[in-house]
């Protein structure tokens, strides 16, 4: 509960080889970047920077990952650090509404857990804890590294067994599938003044088929201006200003949801009328035309976002974690093409289960 995402921000500190400063002074010095974020299922250590200083990006990010220990003055240094962004996530409740949907959607599973953690378990967790998660999981049969840019695969071949330290130690890779979904209605109150609402339920993995299915389903839903939800519920009914749906996909299982902000006072109207939005693409098969924009917003979408050497990266990395190999674009593109308002519609009843909806409304006090 918070432990990858504490690691994350202490192997930032000092190396073997280099100071913390040093960490970054010795790519930021040279144009370039380096950072790391933690997600539900990995952690990613990334550097951006010109081709001519690639030996020196994965000189550094070896550096930091593989060492002997922490000081114990950084951990309680970097502890304080992580409960003033854990009491900064407090103060923003559209992200917080979302955590709690997920925590209570995966009751006592690890994809509940606050990626941050809590302030409890952040306060109690002992440099003995962090260093056998550290031990159990960042090794070299657990480390995927992905490029993008001008480079040679070879030559990063190269560079990466030159660097880093490709052992036989076992892996900690296991993931245990979470046995039972949230359901029903949850109502937390805060002294804030508009009321934040999820609604949420449990969908596709990953590597499944009817993800893309989902990902038209989200396009239709949710996803811009012209969305149904933003079309009908903001600008019909002139119910929330903020309206989105979102998916998040794992190696195992997913979730799909609903997010809105509106007055505390329409929150039962704002929730009727998402659910149903939803219960229209069980009853009836999304028009054709509609499918058809939706496909073709999707793959521009897809493709736009791949413009960077940073996105191509990250997705070569997420290909590698969950489909064991490269997917190219083409492929992705056949998939969305293939589907259809059938599968859309099938797809559609499966996960538009009202006894499968679990409600987070997040409401002022009083």
């Amino acid at each position: 509960n918070g432990v990858a995402h504490f690691l994350e921000h202490l192997l930032f500190k000092d190396t073997e080889r280099r100071s913390a400063r040093d960490v970054v002074r010795n790519i930021e010095s040279l144009g370039g970047m380096i950072n790391a974020y933690t997600s539900k299922e990995q952690t990613c250590f990334h550097v951006e920077i010109l081709d001519e200083h690639l030996p020196q990006a994965v000189d550094v990010l070896a550096d930091i990952l593989f060492r002997k220990g922490f000081p114990e003055n950084e951990i309680e240094k970097e502890r304080e650090v992580i409960l003033d962004e854990i009491q900064s996530l407090e103060d923003t409740p559209d992200e917080l509404v979302q955590d709690i949907l997920m925590e209570k959607l995966y009751p006592g599973h690890s994809l509940g857990f606050s990626i941050l953690g809590t302030e409890q378990s952040i306060a109690a967790l002992t440099l003995r804890e962090l260093m056998n998660f550290y031990h159990a999981h960042y090794c070299p049969g657990n480390i995927i590294i992905a490029a993008a840019g001008n480079l040679e695969h070879a030559r990063l071949v190269d560079l990466a067994q030159g660097s880093f330290s490709f052992s036989d130690q076992l892996c900690d890779s296991s993931v245990e599938a979470p046995r039972q979904y949230g359901k029903g209605e949850v109502r937390i109150t805060r002294p804030i003044n508009q009321a934040h609402v999820c609604l949420g339920m449990p969908a596709f993995s990953y590597s499944d088929p009817r993800k893309y299915d989902l990902l038209l389903l989200n396009t239709v839903l949710g996803a811009g201006m012209g969305s149904r939800l933003f079309q009908n519920i903001r600008e019909t009914y002139g119910i929330a200003y903020g309206i989105y749906s979102f998916f998040d996909f794992f190696s195992d299982n997913g979730m799909f949801g609903v997010y809105l902000g509106t007055d505390p006072k329409k929150v039962p109207r704002a929730l009727e009328l998402v659910e149903k939005e939803l219960a229209v693409l069980c009853k009836r098969q999304i028009p054709r035309q509609e499918l058809q924009e939706a496909q073709s917003q999707l793959k521009g979408n897809i493709v736009l976002g791949l413009e960077s050497t940073a996105a191509r990266m990250n997705r070569l990395a997420m290909l590698e974690i969950y489909f064991d190999g490269f997917k190219t674009i083409d492929y992705i593109v056949e998939a969305i093409d293939r589907t259809t308002r059938r599968s859309v519609w099938e797809t559609s009843c499966e996960l538009f289960r009202p006894e499968n909806f679990l409600r987070v409304v997040f409401s002022p006090e009083g």
